[in-house]
């Protein structure tokens, strides 16, 4: 297991996605990210790795060190290893504000099916399917085909991403792709006028 401790107390790492097969139009390897706070451990579209599972398990216990866990989805599909960790740590599973640790906080992206979570104090974004990570520290939003069940076309999803430029983001955290680490807000900015001045991949 190889876990990244991009900021203190902010950890990411891939695993396989378990329903992965050769056809899908995304990578195998999903990223999955531990926020550790003071009062709980918040773990985000968690996959448990397939080799060293144990080792990988004995490791997440001593991070949260007994502390409560919150287990946090982004969009539908990344349920993922969610109930065997929610058993494991005995937690419920919520995403309304009033259920969140304080330093979470939800941001809805309301058509798109997806919310995403603006950690302030790490100055970080979580996201799940609408923003992937490409190579160069750059981001791009999800094709077309992504967003067939959603209530928004890719134009759509445009409009509900620019509220975010607002937040002061260093980070983003992406499930498919490379994570951006720095100049965030700068990296979204770019995803966005390129989803505007280009036609819809996929």
């Amino acid at each position: 297991m190889s876990a990244l401790e991009i900021t203190p107390g902010l950890w990411r790492w891939t695993a396989p996605h378990p329903d992965w097969t050769p056809q899908e139009d995304w990578g195998e390897r999903v990223g999955c990210a531990l926020y550790e706070l003071p009062e709980a451990a918040v773990l985000f579209d968690p996959v448990l790795p397939r080799e060293d599972r144990e080792g990988f398990l004995r490791w997440l216990d001593a991070r949260v060190s007994g502390r409560p866990v919150s287990v946090l989805t982004t969009i539908r599909w990344h349920r993922r290893d969610r109930s065997e960790l929610t058993e494991r740590y005995r937690t419920g599973i919520g995403r309304a504000r009033g259920a969140l640790p304080e330093g979470v906080v939800p941001r809805w992206l309301r058509g798109a099916g997806e919310v995403v979570f603006w950690l302030p104090a790490a100055q970080t974004l979580i996201v799940g399917d609408r923003l992937l990570g490409v190579p160069g520290a750059g981001l791009q939003l999800c094709p077309e085909s992504w967003l067939k069940q959603e209530r928004v076309s890719r134009s759509g999803l445009v409009g509900l991403l620019e509220p975010l430029l607002e937040l002061p983001i260093v980070r983003v955290l992406v499930s498919h792709g490379e994570p951006v680490l720095s100049d965030g807000a700068a990296a979204l900015a770019r995803a966005i006028a390129q989803a505007r001045e280009g036609p819809a991949r996929g």
